[in-house]
């Protein structure tokens, strides 16, 4: 095989391109300011509910004591974790080009085979310096932490439809402080929104992210301004600021379900890191330190002040109860809008992200294959899955519609947050340790800390499970079964290919071998007077003939005899296109079932070799690493790159440009005609892809053979081959349907 491969200068250029997004002066701070409307949605609107969660609305107030010292664990905890863990500690360990996130979290810990395997030649190879990604981390524990990095990102997509349930329900909720006559219309108002906010989406965010910064700004600083104003009225909440009162408070009451509560102030940590991509560290630790941060805490103890002062009527609503002034006055409504605003943002962007880590999880063959739009042409990310829109609706809607109590739905929201924290937590311990190489006792020491404060929050949402956290553990454990049971069902079928394959050499035989250039031998046809000419105008005159064979068994079935019989194949003026496994050697499975079932040889044949890499995007320029195979002339073997976050857009006339760079630098001088069949049958490429009629194979497990078998039988054959059949993998392809061949293999798994 001959390749065309970058030059080194090219490979540096392709290192320095993979890299965090760079800023600095003018541009860093306008960056910092477009953070607001993507990343603090979320957290940002906690204020709406946080210390309702604490104490509930039909309770009595609490004393001042213990709301100095819940005040106290708020602060304590916003500094912890999202200042310090995520802002100061998680942003640094972002990937190479600067992705966040529990899933890519685990893909640095075990990139893809494809990706470990991917020879030296490849200019990814150079540019990402596989040597320092192929780490040394414990493969016993793959599997475990690959379903615990599921598990959370389940939990993350279940914290996708109760966002939009908890925030717009809260923020829809405070009309009933200024017009108690409309009090039991909150739910039907809140699935209004609701249903607008989803039916927008296949619009794309693209319009509305321009103004989503100015309204969250307007928003944090109606909070910080409230707050100051609120702090007056009892100066004595800066107490809260001693983290004794927080740890007083605990001993004095011993409510450590009061914790549960104190988890929904810190919601929407992991968007801080989750969305490093589209941002940088530095932006987000700007913005969020400077502006975010302050705003919370100032909200949180003029709230505090307040409910300190009027106890038994503030406890009602914290929040609306405590906007300065009359509850129908300006500021309120004012207040009331821009709340309804921020939370309608926050669940924009959860939907958002929901449909980036679909988009991710199909990439990794985590999930079925649904089918994709992307409403961007120039911001990668920007994806609508139109099934996956349709039951995020229906189950926010459902959520809102059931759990009329504010309380069972913040229940039901805080133990997803919990979770996923301390799932990040584990996947940091152990990057500490195999990637950034820092000592031992550095990794454990944030694993026991941090640790330690994940699983206080979340030992106190796990005793929500009953009233309401069961939700989201429903939820996250139905995507982990569906996503392990994926994984696990296209795995056996990548393996059944890996283990049927031969080489080309072996396969495909000629009876002469040509010894100038290539030229493709003729494919006879009869004309109307009975003579036979060319069927390919293109050929010329002159042109070497070659008989190619391939081999079969001499029954005529791939399970019979061992010996093989020779059977002539024609010529096709085609360009065909079959798709193979990145890490697998050998032609697919698909050209030689292709071959027997059609005994034609495609004039030019790619193989084409999809590869998912560990990082967010691959630029057009690194995208595509072409070889020629010297065993039959007019075959090409082709590696598309693509990162987990980038849509699957093959281009064809990129892969011919390139092909016929290759050639041109192979045979400067003989080239041109076969450059120009190439570019004249490029139009007309066909993809040629399996379609595996998959059976299980039976297993000898002493006595409990037939169970396990017919679980088997019913996984694989009953719910994988349904599920294939309903998401093909060709649904996000850019080729019409005309353009796509199946071939039928019988695949026993």
């Amino acid at each position: 095989m001959r390749s065309l491969t970058m030059s080194s200068s090219q490979a540096a250029q392709y290192g320095r391109r993979r890299t965090a997004l760079q800023a600095s002066g003018l541009s860093l701070l306008i960056l910092s300011f477009q953070t607001l409307g993507i990343i603090y949605s979320d957290i940002g609107t906690s204020p709406l509910y946080v210390l309702n969660g604490i104490w509930s609305t039909s309770g009595p107030a609490p004393s001042k004591e213990d709301v100095i010292g819940g005040v106290s664990a708020i602060i304590w905890s916003l500094t912890l974790l999202p200042l310090i863990k995520y802002v100061i500690i998680c942003l640094q360990f972002g990937t190479h080009e600067g992705e966040g996130g529990t899933f890519a979290l685990f893909q640095g810990l075990y990139p893809p085979k494809s990706f470990e395997t991917a020879p030296t030649r490849d200019s990814l190879s150079v540019g990402m310096k596989p040597s320092k990604l192929n780490l040394k981390a414990p493969p016993q524990l793959r599997w475990t932490l690959l379903i615990w990095s599921l598990f959370g990102t389940s939990l993350t997509m279940a914290d996708g439809v109760l966002t939009a349930a908890v925030s717009v329900t809260s923020a829809v909720g405070g009309i009933a402080v200024a017009k108690p006559s409309v009090s039991h219309d909150i739910i039907g108002i809140s699935c209004g929104f609701l249903v607008a906010l989803f039916l927008s989406q296949p619009f794309g965010t693209a319009r509305l992210a321009t103004i989503f910064a100015p309204i969250t700004c307007t928003w944090l600083l109606l909070l910080a301004v409230t707050g100051i104003i609120n702090i007056t009225s009892f100066p004595g909440i800066f107490r809260a600021f001693d983290p004794s009162r927080a740890i007083m408070y605990f001993v004095r009451t011993g409510d450590y379900d009061t914790l549960a509560g104190v988890l929904l102030a810190v919601t929407g940590c992991e968007a801080l890191f989750a969305n490093l991509g589209q941002f940088n560290m530095l932006s987000i630790q700007i913005s969020f330190s400077t502006f975010v941060y302050p705003s919370l805490v100032l909200a949180y103890l003029g709230q505090g002040s307040k409910l300190i002062v009027n106890g038994d009527y503030i406890i009602t609503n914290v929040f609306y109860t405590s906007i300065p002034g009359a509850h129908n006055g300006p500021l309120f409504w004012i207040m009331y809008v821009f709340a309804i605003l921020a939370t309608l943002i926050a669940s924009q962007a959860m939907i958002t992200a929901t449909f980036s880590l679909v988009q991710q999880l199909v990439n990794m063959k985590s999930l079925p294959p649904f089918r994709m739009v992307h409403t961007s042409d120039k911001v990668q990310g920007q994806v609508y899955i139109p099934a996956v829109n349709w039951i995020l609706m229906i189950g926010t809607i459902a959520i809102v519609a059931a759990f009329k109590n504010a309380t069972q739905l913040t229940n039901a929201y805080g133990f997803a947050v919990a979770t996923v924290m301390f799932s990040t937590t584990v996947l940091i311990s152990i990057q500490m340790r195999y990637v950034k190489h820092l000592p031992i006792i550095v990794a454990l020491a944030f694993f026991v800390f941090f640790g330690f404060l994940d699983g206080l929050f979340w030992g106190a949402a796990l005793k929500k499970v009953p009233d309401g956290a069961w939700v989201p553990l429903t939820i996250g454990c139905v995507l982990l079964i569906l996503m392990t049971f994926w994984n696990w069902a296209k795995g056996l079928e990548d393996r059944f290919d890996g283990a049927n394959r031969r080489h080309l050499s072996r396969f495909i035989v000629t009876s002469e071998k040509a010894t100038t250039l290539y030229q493709p031998p003729r494919l006879p046809a009869a004309s109307d007077d009975g003579s036979i000419q060319s069927a390919d105008p293109l050929e010329k005159a002159g042109d070497v003939d070659a008989t190619y064979y391939c081999m079969v068994p001499a029954g005529g079935d791939e399970g019979g005899e061992p010996s093989e019989v020779r059977r002539e194949l024609g010529r096709l003026p085609v360009l065909a296109v079959f798709h193979k496994m990145a890490h697998e050697r050998g032609v697919p499975h698909s050209f030689i079932s292709f071959i027997r079932q059609w005994p034609a040889l495609p004039r030019f044949v790619i193989f084409l070799s999809v590869n998912v890499l560990p990082i967010g995007h691959v630029t057009l320029a690194d995208r595509y690493v072409v070889d020629k195979i010297d065993t039959v002339p007019g075959f090409y073997g082709v590696s598309y790159y693509l990162g987990f976050r980038d849509e699957f857009e093959m281009q064809m006339d990129e892969i011919v440009k390139r092909l016929s760079a290759l050639e041109a630098r192979l045979n400067p001088t003989d080239a041109a005609e076969l450059i120009k069949q190439l570019e004249a049958v490029a139009s007309t490429s066909t993809h040629v892809v399996p379609h595996y009629d998959v059976q299980s194979r039976k297993l000898d497990v002493g006595r409990l053979s037939p169970i396990v078998n017919w679980i088997r039988a019913f996984l694989i054959e009953d719910l994988y081959r349904r599920l294939c059949v309903m998401f093909p993998e060709t649904v996000n392809w850019l080729a019409s349907a005309d353009e796509i061949i199946h071939i039928g293999v019988n695949a026993r798994i």
